[in-house]
Formats: structure tokens, C-alpha cells, sequence
């Protein structure tokens, strides 16, 4: 069983209306999630929506795997570090960078894990960006901030040395899922460049417009690798 994990790109998207809303209760706490026959729908946020930093990760990975999915897409929105990363376009990642915040179910277990993106999983996303010609870059490192505030034009120009995207949410779902043995995939919306990466300003407007204009070729996406999954 396949399952979509979406973020704010998604939340008003009606590509789920039909599907089945489930519950899961969780030893982190209860989540809702959407399914339709072999795949499931978690939206990250939650209803009412919660800042990314304050994502109940755990109780999501969780739930999820309660359910029996076995494969995790998700769909992450960032920001570029790089000039020749454009906003409109996507990027698979296949490694990330987190150091402030790693989240684990191992509290008090002596267990490790060696973490990774799933390279089969990132393939086959990399085929369906290409069979619908969605503009793609395949491979890149992603970086995990804290949130809930975008990065300073310093912080970013400390960042563009080691990653080529900027995100909130990945690197904690990465590390959880595998260590529920699921494997993980992204396909990293391109929303913005970072602060201080373009000569204009970065305003929250423009941020908006581009998820707006990205997410039609999400729903393309999703609808393509569900329909396969059937």
C-alpha cells in the first residue's frame, strides 16, 4: 500500500474529496488520514492546519504504518539555494542534512539506523515527472530548519555551501519511516528562492503563487502513480 504524505500545496486541493477519511489512535495521539482502496492520503498540518514545527510527526509515520502502507511519497515545499534551481520547477533529493531536531521512535531503545533515501522509490518518481513532463531535478541535498520563520539571508549563505533546497518537514519523516521500515521518496515542490538567492526580495506573495502554480502538476502526479497502484 502506497501513501501520499502532503503539506500546505495540498490543502485546499479537492483531489481527495472522494476518498474514505479513516482515524488511527496512536501511543503520540489520533490522526486522521484519507484512503482509497490500495493507497492512503496523510496531510501533514492536520485539520485545523499546525506550523510545521509543531507537526505531530511521530503520531503521522505511525498511523501510517498502522494502516499497512508500505511505500511513502511525499510532497514537500521549499525553497532554492541554488540560482540554476528555479521556482515552477521540482527536485527529488536523494540526501539531507538536520542538526537541530531528529526525530525517533528510540527513546530508550539502544537501536540505529543508517539514514537514507530510498534510491528505487526516488526512480520510479523520477519516471513520472518525466512520462508527464514536469520539469525535474534529480538528486540534490535537502536541509531541514526549525521553522516556523524562514531563514535569514546569513543563515542561507551558510546553507547554499552543503544543500540545494530548504525545507521544514523531510529529514524527521525520512528518519521515522525508516525506522518503521518504510521506504521514503520526495518530490520537492520549488516554491521560492531563498532569501538573499535572488536579486528581488523574497515576499510571502510570491511563495503563494507559486504553490498555487505547482500544484496542478502535483495532483498530475499523484493521480498518475495512484492509478498505478490499483
Amino acid at each position: 500500500m502506497i501513501a501520499f504524505i502532503g503539506g500546505t500545496s495540498l490543502i485546499d486541493s479537492d483531489i481527495f474529496k472522494n476518498w474514505s477519511q479513516k482515524e488511527v489512535k496512536t501511543p503520540y495521539g489520533t490522526v486522521s488520514f484519507k484512503n482509497d482502496k490500495n493507497s492512503l492520503f496523510l496531510q501533514r498540518h492536520g485539520s485545523p492546519p499546525l506550523p510545521p514545527h509543531s507537526i505531530n510527526h511521530r503520531a503521522n509515520i505511525w498511523a501510517l504504518k498502522d494502516a499497512g502502507a508500505d511505500q511513502i511519497i511525499a510532497i514537500n515545499s521549499v525553497g532554492s539555494l541554488k540560482p540554476g534551481i528555479k521556482p515552477g520547477s521540482f527536485l527529488i533529493p536523494l540526501d539531507f542534512l538536520s542538526f537541530w531536531h531528529i526525530s525517533t521512535f528510540f527513546d530508550n531503545d539502544m537501536k540505529f539506523t543508517v539514514p537514507c533515501m530510498d534510491a528505487l522509490s526516488a526512480a520510479k518518481l523520477l519516471d513520472r515527472c518525466r512520462v508527464h513532463k514536469i520539469p525535474v531535478n534529480h538528486g540534490g541535498i535537502y536541509i531541514q530548519t526549525q521553522g516556523p520563520r524562514l531563514e535569514t539571508r546569513a543563515e542561507i549563505t551558510m546553507l547554499k555551501r552543503f544543500g540545494d533546497v530548504v525545507g521544514m518537514t523531510m529529514a524527521s519523516e525520512v528518519t521515522l519511516c525508516l525506522e518503521c521500515g518504510m521506504p521514503y521518496a520526495s518530490l520537492c515542490s520549488i516554491d521560492n528562492y531563498c532569501h538573499g538567492i535572488a536579486k528581488i526580495p523574497l515576499t510571502m506573495d510570491e511563495i503563494q503563487k507559486n504553490v498555487r502554480g505547482n500544484l496542478k502538476r502535483i495532483e498530475k502526479m499523484i493521480k498518475s502513480i495512484h492509478g498505478e497502484a490499483l
